[in-house]
């Protein structure tokens, strides 16, 4: 009995005794496949686990916004959804792309080719809108996915097309402003890691990478959105009334050189930007180079008066409009006999102009006229910004002198007419134009006197007679104020010399004495009347109007004179009425405020802020009635009808 029970307990000590050699062996083993994984395979391991829940994703923030220079909004961006497939992920590919095919309108073909493909992303429509958007979430694919893109939306439609320009689907500026700060207004790209389960669905975005700022920058332009449309309108009108192949115009406010507006016609709406040519897309205000005819002759007054070769009253014969040099005539619209120099500019005589320059000499006026800018960039920042074309003064002969001295046979831009006469604006000093207010440029032009104050004095007045008496430019007359100007028919070149075909422009400088704003517009070949004293003249002087009262500048008595607004006429408004200088006017809330009793200049003000540009009725100065009346909800639509009646 006592040895049985020896041999038991002898068994069970073997028995335990194995049991904890065997623990002992497998945690051995646990601890050295352990250590082995640690020691060894972590790092392949620990990427490994990363590849299967953590994923890198790429994002690129909204674009910047598009300002004008009372923050008005000119280009902005909105949320539009994409589609794209994991092709690896989808089950059926015959099913997928029968559903596909039906909500996107692509071939079935199409899509089971892409889905047949061993890729992880393959784009398959681009920006849909929130109804076929839906439509696929319904669906519900297996490796079909939306995602969210940025579209570029222009709220204005048209204006300023041309200057604005566009950019592709995937964000990148192609034309204009768009293009020319394309690296401050891209949104910036950034990688975020996502944590995804088992099944590949999202848990969390890191907070920390979420927290950078990929938003691109936005810039603030000059350009007043109200003064442009008003511009933008009546370029179009004289370009339409008078059957012109394209116009251009400029506006610009002298004591700062701003911009107010820069027009093109025919328009461009970048937001369809695909249905129209590049033709369209050009900015021809600073792109297309032309001959500027007698808008130039200022600058030959200016040149000759600086070199102290004439006087006002510095008598030459206009031969009775013809007139013959080496073998060429040149000819004047009116026959004219011996002319002082004012009156050379006042009557536009192409031969006495040729007579000034041929004594004032090629050189000193082609340093005159490249001081001025000519032949160089303006400095703006409009892609493919023009020299112009001015040929090296070598190469001008006695003929080259004559037509260059009224305006043939050298070639620019509508900016750089702007600029140039923005110097005789600021008595003669060099002033560059300025198109963006923010960011600032960092290479400011220091001030540069051309000629003397004296000098543009004296060119002023010459302009002021041009309109204010009996010359050329009489219907840009404004009752009540005074207009500098100078009127333009260039005949343009062809391969076999000049043709039929006209460049008709005109220039105003207004107020005559100490001009505040400088407006310059041409129209392209218009018919049958190509003359810039009847084709553009009426539509600088309605721009000039517009301008002195958008500003609270028109004079307390005078004559009435139309301004346009929305297509309909209303008489000037007295200075007591308007501000001096346009007041930004913050509008709330989602009702029409009351507009009875307000000054007119008021109400267009703050019905302009909120997007609507009203009809005027009446005669008068403060508003009696307004549609939609007060209380009443803004309308959705922007071209919903707004009226002011005024008394």
């Amino acid at each position: 009995m006592a040895k049985r029970k020896k041999e038991s307990l002898k068994a069970s000590r073997t028995k335990l005794l194995f049991v904890m050699f065997l623990f002992a062996l497998v945690w051995t083993g646990l601890l050295g496949r352990a250590a082995w994984l640690q020691l060894f395979k972590g790092a392949d391991l620990s990427r490994m686990v990363s590849r299967q829940h953590l994923a890198a994703e790429l994002e690129r923030g909204e674009r910047g916004s598009i300002y004008d220079r009372n923050g008005n909004l000119l280009a902005t961006s909105v949320e539009a959804s994409s589609v794209y497939i994991r092709p690896v992920k989808v089950t059926d590919v015959g099913g997928t792309a029968y559903k596909l095919s039906k909500i996107l309108g692509i071939s079935q073909e199409k899509l089971r080719k892409k889905l047949s493909r061993k890729s992880n992303f393959i784009w398959i429509k681009r920006q849909i809108n929130d109804r076929v958007a839906q439509k696929i979430k319904q669906a519900d694919l297996p490796g079909v996915y939306l995602t969210t893109e940025y579209v570029r939306l222009y709220p204005n439609n048209y204006l300023a097309g041309q200057l604005l320009g566009f950019s592709g689907i995937d964000g990148k500026g192609l034309e204009g402003l768009e293009k020319e700060f394309n690296d401050r207004l891209a949104g910036r790209k950034a990688q975020f890691v996502v944590q995804r389960d088992a099944s590949g669905r999202r848990l969390y975005l890191d907070a920390m990478g979420r927290e950078m700022d990929v938003r691109g920058k936005d810039i603030h332009l000059t350009i007043d959105s109200h003064l442009q449309s008003v511009t933008e309108n009546a370029l179009a009108e004289a370009v339409k009334k008078y059957n012109g192949k394209w116009g251009s115009a400029i506006v610009v406010e002298v004591a700062s050189g701003d911009i107010l507006a820069i027009a093109n016609c025919p328009r461009f709406n970048p937001n369809i930007f695909r249905t129209s040519s590049p033709n369209i897309w050009r900015n021809r205000a600073a792109l297309d180079v032309v001959e500027p005819g007698s808008t130039f002759k200022p600058f030959l007054m200016a040149a000759a008066l600086e070199h102290k070769v004439v006087t006002p009253e510095k008598l030459f014969d206009c031969e009775n409009g013809r007139w013959k040099i080496n073998g060429k005539y040149i000819k004047d619209t009116h026959k004219e006999g011996w002319l002082p120099v004012h009156k050379i500019l006042r009557y536009s005589s192409n031969i006495g102009c040729a007579k000034i320059g041929l004594e004032l000499g090629v050189q000193n006026y082609h340093k005159f006229i490249n001081d001025l800018g000519f032949g160089h960039k303006t400095g703006l920042p409009i892609p493919g910004d023009r020299k112009g074309l001015i040929r090296p003064a070598a190469k001008w002969n006695e003929i080259d002198l004559a037509a260059g001295s009224f305006g043939q046979g050298i070639g620019v831009t509508t900016v750089q007419m702007a600029k140039a006469y923005l110097t005789i604006a600021n008595k003669g000093v060099e002033k560059p134009l300025r198109l963006v207010q923010f960011p600032r440029s960092e290479q400011e032009e220091a001030p540069r006197r051309i000629f003397s104050a004296e000098v543009a004095e004296k060119v002023l007045s010459m302009m002021r007679e041009v309109v204010q008496d009996d010359g050329t430019g009489s219907k840009a007359r404004i009752s009540g104020t005074t207009v500098a100007g100078k009127t333009g028919t260039a005949q343009k070149a062809h391969k076999g010399g000049y043709g039929t075909e006209f460049i008709a422009s005109f220039v105003a400088l207004v107020p005559g004495y100490n001009p505040d704003y400088i407006v310059y517009m041409m129209v392209d070949d218009p018919k049958p009347n190509h003359y810039g004293s009847t084709v553009v003249a009426p539509a600088v002087k309605k721009i000039m109007t517009q301008t002195l009262a958008y500003y609270g500048k028109l004079p307390e008595h005078r004559n009435p004179t139309p301004v346009i607004a929305a297509g309909e006429n209303y008489t000037a408004m007295p200075k007591k009425a308007l501000r001096a200088t346009p007041v930004k006017i913050t509008v709330s809330g989602d009702n029409v405020p009351d507009l009875k009793g307000m000054p007119i200049r008021r109400a267009i003000e703050i019905l302009v802020q909120k997007g609507f540009v009203p009809k005027l009725k009446g005669q008068g100065m403060t508003v009696t009635k307004q549609l939609p009346a007060a209380g009443n909800k803004w309308p959705e639509d922007k071209k919903a009808e707004m009226v002011l009646w005024v008394s």
